[in-house]
């Protein structure tokens, strides 16, 4: 064998070993995603699991406002509905995801406010506990979105950069999708106190 031969075939192992590399590196990132994903979804979980309870502990108050705990109730069915599966973190399911999970915190969060209402309410055990694990949960699942996008940032920026993102292009690794703020996160919201 000449040479030139042998020199061509060590900088193609080379070249092959380190595409192997590139590409099973794509690949543990891939599941650091699907992982912190898996998290995302638990914390999501959690909050579902906990509203029947708060639902019961509020409809045994009367008077409450029925129509109140049929939002919550609906926005719970509507959130449980969509499923995104790891391998399908596009910007768009990304989007409708939020969208479902941010309907489901709008109706709690006017639960709380009415509950402000009902003072025998808000003296229940029960009830105050409910609330507590609530804002915990609420706290969990900002903390895994924040990990999760963490997470996602690594990946995708392992797969764009040059000469990965050739590997990627092969191997079928695409971007993943970021949770974002909601629609008018950005506006101060007007707090007024009756006189």
């Amino acid at each position: 064998m000449s040479k030139g031969l042998l020199i061509g075939l060590g900088v193609a192992a080379l070249l092959l070993f380190w595409g192997i590399g590139v590409r099973n590196g794509m690949a543990t990132e891939n599941q650091e995603v699907e992982a912190s994903w898996a998290k995302v979804q638990t914390a999501y979980q959690r909050r579902a699991d906990l509203i029947p309870n708060l639902v019961k502990t509020v409809q045994g108050v009367a008077n409450f406002e029925k129509g109140t705990l049929t939002d919550v109730i609906n926005a719970r069915a509507s959130a449980s509905q969509i499923k995104l599966d790891a391998k399908d973190l596009t910007p768009e399911n990304m989007k409708k995801y939020q969208e479902a999970q941010s309907q489901l915190s709008g109706s709690l969060s006017r639960l709380m406010v009415v509950a402000e209402k009902y003072p025998e309410l808000k003296a229940t055990e029960n009830f105050s506990e409910l609330q507590s694990q609530l804002e915990g949960t609420e706290n969990r699942i900002k903390e895994e979105r924040d990990r999760f996008n963490d997470t996602v940032k690594g990946y995708n920026n392992k797969i764009v950069t040059f000469p990965n993102s050739l590997i990627a292009s092969f191997s079928g690794f695409t971007t993943k999708g970021y949770f974002e703020a909601d629609a008018g996160a950005s506006k101060v919201p007007t707090v007024e106190f009756p006189k």
